[in-house]
């Protein structure tokens, strides 16, 4: 492909990015991340993923893209804001997540993608491309730092200057040849609020998480009951925690979201805690219809509940 159609091409990408509503739009190679496998394998081997035994299988898809696409070149990250315009009250109350506050980002960053790819093909033809939305394995993080959308902070999360890290990610595997970008520098230097703030523990050295000793683990993937030890550090989350997140110097610069999906309906907002507590299964399932809070199930939220109260 002539350097002209890429330059034209990797321009479209960027402005159907923007109209989209994504935050950040960066591309990279697609290539094996060589320089990703040994820690991967090392994290593996130290038991860190828990009960995450998926995590395990398509070592070499996880890593190497032209594995999930045949004849992909390259790699499409993004990035679509959550930070709430608002947050939920705290006092006398369990705590969610702020990426669980609406819709399910699942739903509502696919259907974007799927617009992203119909305007693609739209105005270029028909490419061979599959969308992602932490729903395979995609290595986001290594592609979103590579593509220089951001670096990864302490807490193993991406950070963005501008938007800190409260986002989601999402990429685009495609066989259409683009310009690419490039990493960004660290900006964390000796900051260690995360580390220290994590009430777990569950941050062992930067940029290493022990999903074991982690309350986001805990109350969502795995289907244990929470171990003693770690009941009086919950500190009332009840689905996922923010604390590494909260504590960033970077999320100063978090700004609103303007995505209507992801506002919490009222139904969750006026919720206290005995609310919780009595929650029944039928209440659940209204509530939290087309929410990622499902992904704990009913019984994972009473467990929690029970585990922070």
């Amino acid at each position: 492909m002539k350097k002209n159609q890429i330059h034209s091409n990797t321009k479209l990408v960027k402005k159907i990015a923007k109209e989209l509503g994504f935050s950040s739009c960066g591309i990279s190679k697609a290539r094996f991340l060589k320089e990703e496998e040994k820690k991967f394998q090392e994290w593996l081997k130290k038991g860190y993923n828990g009960t995450m035994k998926y995590l395990e299988k398509n070592f070499d898809k996880r890593l190497d893209p032209t594995k999930l696409v045949k004849g992909s070149k390259s790699v499409i990250s993004l990035s679509y804001n959550y930070y709430p315009q608002k947050k939920i009250i705290q006092k006398n109350n369990f705590i969610l997540s702020k990426y669980a506050y609406g819709k399910d980002y699942h739903i509502v960053i696919k259907q974007k993608l799927k617009k992203f790819l119909f305007k693609l093909n739209k105005k270029i033809g028909n490419i061979n491309a599959r969308l992602f939305v932490d729903s395979a394995p995609v290595h986001e993080r290594a592609w979103a730092k590579l593509s220089g959308i951001g670096w990864i902070g302490k807490n193993s999360l991406l950070l963005n200057k501008h938007s800190g890290s409260f986002f989601f990610l999402a990429e685009i595997i495609s066989d259409l040849e683009l310009k690419n970008d490039y990493p960004i520098t660290d900006h964390c230097g000796t900051c260690t609020a995360c580390i220290d703030a994590c009430p777990t523990d569950a941050i062992t050295e930067a940029q290493v998480i022990d999903a074991n000793k982690c309350i986001s683990y805990l109350t969502i993937e795995s289907k244990k009951n929470i171990p003693k030890k770690y009941k009086p550090k919950m500190n009332n989350w009840i689905f996922g925690c923010d604390i590494c997140q909260d504590v960033c110097p970077w999320n100063k610069f978090s700004k609103p979201h303007n995505e209507k999906e992801f506002v919490p309906n009222n139904n969750i907002t006026k919720m206290k805690k005995n609310d919780w507590k009595e929650i029944t299964l039928e209440n659940f399932n209204h509530i939290f219809k087309n929410s990622a809070v499902k992904r704990a199930k009913y019984e994972g939220i009473k467990r929690n509940i029970e585990a922070a109260s």
